[in-house]
């Protein structure tokens, strides 16, 4: 049994093994136990190195854009190698949660002036979304349509406003936005904010996604670094006071504009989680397995090798649904969240059995941090159950 190799669910082009193997060699020359966090959350150098010589934020972009279009499969095997190795880096929020939006929603101008600069790694992102729950937000564990998550016109959340004529807000498009969202990974360091925010009342309440460029947002930003559960990501709160923003595309006729790319956003992101959670998983599993080759006295019945065998093939078996979603055209509307549960529990479990080896902490903080983030796995059944009428099936 080797967790670290394991058998593709299918196979890899020359290209495919390329990414793959050049990154693991990079990322088993930054292994060791989480160092003092840098001031950004990662390591700046090993970011370039990632971005600029394996080309990762390249890897889903259209060409137009200086990207190479590969697409999700390229990605997911990233993930999956930045997962094992628990390597922190921008890519989580700015290639897999703000890159896509921009594609989708952002007027010719804004795609020609943000993308390329994503491409070629000058730009970070951080999607902000109030209420501390990005997979409600996504449409991964709760319904994003009813706008409750977004604040709703009610105390709370992110408000959007235009700037009192006859002078606009500077550096912005007319508009200004009060409130705050926790929870924002690399909200504290990135170089442009993706903000969802509730604005028109109760008149014409809807929520939009706005543009925050924090060089230029004055002294009404406010981004605190927080201390999470797992070192490798890094939260942040962002604070918002008459902040000068631009809106991320046009106005839409149908708000439901925003909700639904927003979800299609999400349905990617979640496999590209689950890439990395089992990423993460396969990694708690080549420690709990190094830990009992060197200590077979211990003998307790949580670290037999039969105990290994049943969670490798837990573990492969999220991986495989993993990739049969990265596969599909679209992803499907449920692939993606039910291989991100299964791989929530995946992890989780391996993180469990891991425990005893000194080097495995951080994998259990990963864990307990992902469910936190993304989770829980139940939820994201529900809601895929939600979704499809299952439950509605099962109450008739």
């Amino acid at each position: 049994m080797d967790t670290a190799e394991g058998a593709d669910p299918a196979p890899l082009t020359e290209q495919q093994r390329e990414i793959r193997r050049t990154l693991r060699d990079l990322l088993d020359q930054h292994t060791g136990p989480p160092a003092a966090p840098a001031p950004q959350g990662y390591d700046p150098a090993l970011w370039a190195r990632m971005a600029g010589e394996l080309g990762l934020t390249r890897l889903a972009l259209p060409e137009e854009y200086g990207g190479t279009g590969h697409g999700t499969p390229e990605l997911a095997l990233a993930c999956e190698e930045t997962g094992r190795a628990l390597a922190p880096s921008p890519l989580l929020a700015t290639s897999v949660l703000a890159a896509p939006l921009v594609a989708a929603l952002g007027t010719p101008a804004q795609r020609a002036d943000l993308l390329p600069r994503i491409a070629d790694a000058t730009l970070t992102c951080a999607l902000a979304v109030p209420g501390g729950s990005l997979g409600h937000a996504l449409g991964l564990t709760g319904d994003n349509t009813t706008g409750a998550w977004s604040g709703d016109g009610r105390a709370g959340g992110v408000q959007a406003r235009p700037a009192p004529a006859p002078a606009p807000a500077p550096d912005g498009d007319g508009w200004l936005l009060y409130g705050e969202a926790e929870q924002v990974l690399d909200g504290h360091s990135a170089g442009l904010l993706l903000v969802a925010a509730h604005t028109g009342g109760y008149a014409r309440s809807r929520t939009l996604l706005y543009l925050v460029r924090p060089e230029d947002a004055g002294p009404g930003l406010v981004r605190t670094r927080r201390a999470g559960l797992d070192p490798t990501r890094s939260p942040a709160r962002v604070q918002l006071r008459d902040v000068p923003a631009t809106l991320l595309g046009e106005d839409p006729a149908d708000p439901a504009d925003i909700t639904r790319a927003l979800a299609a956003a999400g349905r990617t992101a979640a496999v590209l989680l689950a890439a990395e959670a089992t990423g993460a998983a396969r990694g708690a599993l080549e420690r709990a397995r190094g830990h009992l080759r060197s200590h077979p006295a211990d003998g307790s019945p949580r670290s037999a090798p039969h105990r290994l065998a049943d969670l490798y093939v837990q573990v492969e078996a999220a991986r495989t649904l993993t990739y049969c979603a990265a596969r599909e055209p679209g992803p499907g509307p449920e692939s993606g969240p039910l291989a991100l549960a299964q791989a929530l529990d995946a992890l989780r479990a391996a993180a469990g059995e891991a425990v005893p080896a000194p080097d495995a902490h951080p994998y259990f903080r990963r864990a307990a941090a992902d469910e936190l983030l993304f989770g829980p796995a139940g939820r994201l059944r529900a809601r895929a159950a939600e979704r499809t009428g299952l439950l509605g099936e099962a109450a008739a």
